[in-house]
């Protein structure tokens, strides 16, 4: 039988820090599935997702606890099983000029109508032609086949014009 481990990592940036990862995941049994990793700040964080037979399991937790040092911070933990029910897809893309407060308005709006947000990728940069600060984001969320669409477009319209910026989302996909 399989089992999913999820790992969040963060280190001081520098090369080897994937390398050193991968190989303890695959000389301990491991599959690397998926993975979300990123250079911050002088450091690299990352999340990611990994199968592992589980008489092995305890093996790769071992292996992966001992990388933990004082420039490599890890985390281990057994993923839940998802029960999986009727959801769709929708991208959500944020783009204005940058203030406090954006992304817990979007995230409030969201988690009122128990809309799981799937991805978050935010930045910050500069408007080419007034250097001013410029906030984007793109945000996957699945949410129920039932849920009144209209109603969620019509919340982002109202929070889009409070803040000044602009909103857009679509529907990308069904799930099962």
């Amino acid at each position: 039988m399989q089992q999913h481990l999820v790992i969040s990592i963060i280190s001081d940036d520098k090369p080897g820090v994937v390398e050193m990862l991968s190989a303890a995941v695959a000389e301990n049994g491991g599959n690397w599935e998926d993975s979300r990793m990123a250079h911050f700040a002088g450091k690299f964080a990352g999340i990611l997702r990994v199968s592992v037979a589980a008489e092995d399991s305890g093996r790769l937790k071992e292996a992966l606890k001992g990388l933990t040092g004082a420039d490599f911070k890890l985390q281990v933990e057994d993923a839940l099983a998802v029960a999986a029910d009727s959801r769709q897809t929708l991208q959500l893309k944020l783009v204005g000029n940058d203030r406090p407060g954006i992304v817990k308005e979007i995230s409030r709006a969201l988690a009122a109508r128990r809309i799981n947000v799937e991805t978050l990728d935010t930045r910050y940069g500069s408007t080419p032609w007034s250097g001013e600060p410029l906030f984007t984001a793109e945000c996957t969320i699945s949410v129920a086949e039932d849920i009144d669409l209209d109603g969620l477009y019509d919340e982002l319209d109202e929070i889009a014009d409070e803040l000044g910026v602009e909103i857009d989302c679509e529907e990308t996909s069904s799930a099962l």
